[in-house]
């Protein structure tokens, strides 16, 4: 064998392992089970929530996340014995920083739908939020037939963007925006007619505008929301749920819900 064809091959062989490794690399994420004792062993964790998603998630006066979503990653810390990192999130990227390990775990307004259960693992339900269609007072819309030539706002991959996006005639002119926020000021700007958001973010409209000029137009879908974990981590999921079911039983999560949302936590499955 000559060295020339030793050296080709070893090149190869070389560039098989070097693939082989960055395809192992970009799976590593799931190599290896996460439990609640490594957790604990750790002494904290890290998840992610939606800051702008009032009264679910939102910041305070000192600018920290806050609301019933911060509250129940607080719960669930405590719980555990452990501290609580709280890491800000989107929409679009809260199910990539899961995914991706950058937070542990995920407490931030995810409603649970077929698609997203292909992703994540998702524990029993700990919140639901009412996602309406709502609008200017003025502009007729009955049904989702009336949406035709109008145009409507959503917060991108979100619920509320799901929803329209399912019942909207076809040529329905669907204005997708980073957030709640966003939506919520083209709303007031007149950038759209109406827009699919949860009841809280409708009555914040409500509190900034003139009484009257909007209202709530018709209900999209109630949906139920849960704590989403990694898949894999059945060990952790197992013990969210238990948190779930342990501090539904007791009251606790009903209390935070009556803090921040004025109404008893909805019978959920």
């Amino acid at each position: 064998m000559t060295r020339s064809l030793t050296n080709r091959r070893f090149a190869t062989g070389a560039i098989a392992a070097l693939s082989l490794g960055a395809a192992l690399t970009a799976f590593a994420p799931f190599a290896a089970a996460q439990s609640v004792a490594d957790l604990k062993k750790k002494g904290e964790i890290t998840i992610g929530m939606l800051v702008d998603f009032p009264p679910y998630g939102t910041t305070n006066a000192q600018n920290q996340p806050d609301g019933y979503d911060a509250d129940v990653a607080k719960l669930l810390g405590k719980d555990w014995g452990i501290k609580v990192n709280i890491v800000p999130v989107t929409g679009p990227n809260r199910i990539p920083f899961l995914l991706t390990n950058k937070v542990d775990l995920l407490v931030a307004s995810l409603a649970i739908t077929p698609e997203r259960a292909k992703q994540v693992n998702f524990s029993h339900p700990y919140a639901a939020a009412t996602i309406v269609l709502y609008g200017k007072t003025a502009t007729t819309i009955k049904s989702a037939a009336d949406l035709k030539p109008l145009r409507v706002g959503v917060a991108r991959a979100s619920t509320q963007d799901i929803a329209v996006t399912k019942a909207a005639p076809e040529g329905t002119e669907i204005r997708r925006f980073d957030d709640d926020a966003s939506a919520m000021q083209a709303l007031l700007s007149g950038q759209v007619d109406a827009i699919g958001c949860s009841v809280t973010v409708a009555a914040q409209i409500a509190k900034r505008a003139p009484a009257n000029t909007y209202e709530n137009k018709f209900t999209l879908v109630q949906q139920a929301m849960g704590i989403a974990v990694r898949p894999g981590q059945d060990d952790v999921l197992k013990s969210v749920n238990e948190f779930v079911a342990k501090n539904t039983a007791n009251g606790e999560l009903n209390k935070l819900y009556q803090k921040w949302l004025g109404a008893d936590l909805p019978k959920l499955n």
